[in-house]
């Protein structure tokens, strides 16, 4: 697996989202997700959505995953531009 075959799972799951998937050695990946979805979800519900739009790679293909939730508005709060 590589991230650009990780992204656009991801994408697919949510409406507009800003995603950022990185890797250095294409097992352990990080990933960045902004999306209305998370609003007024907690930070374990935010990360089933995202770990629910990569279904079986999770613990397989992709043997690591950290993930960084945000919804716009604290995406904002952090001095981030929409992509």
């Amino acid at each position: 697996m590589d991230v650009g075959e990780i992204k656009p799972l991801i994408e697919a799951g949510f409406d507009n989202a800003i995603v950022r998937v990185a890797s250095d050695d294409n097992t352990h990946f990080s990933a960045l997700v902004v999306a209305t979805e998370f609003d007024g979800k907690r930070q374990l519900a935010r990360h089933q959505l995202v770990y629910n739009t990569l279904g079986a790679l999770v613990g397989n293909e992709i043997h690591a995953l950290s993930i960084t939730a945000l919804t716009p508005d604290e995406w904002h709060q952090r001095g981030n531009s929409s992509d």
